[in-house]
């Protein structure tokens, strides 16, 4: 995620000795979706689609906006 509102060279978060699992400060897919939307000035808890006659948020419930990278 390089340009576009990102803090350049830096690393956010940390994984276990091998790698595996997160350690500390992790960031769900929806949180990514959140954060690249909110970049894009969309309003990730507002935008929905429509399947089966229900509305979806692409953020499903749990997105939230990563602050810490943004510059």
């Amino acid at each position: 995620m390089a340009g576009g509102g990102i803090k350049g060279g830096m690393v956010h978060g940390q994984s276990d000795e091998y790698g595996i699992r997160t350690a500390a400060d992790s960031v769900h897919t929806h949180d990514l979706h959140a954060t690249m939307l909110h970049l894009l000035g969309l309003n990730h808890e507002r935008l929905t689609f429509r399947h089966a006659g229900r509305d979806f948020r692409l953020t499903d419930v749990h997105g939230r906006v990563v602050r810490e990278i943004l510059s």
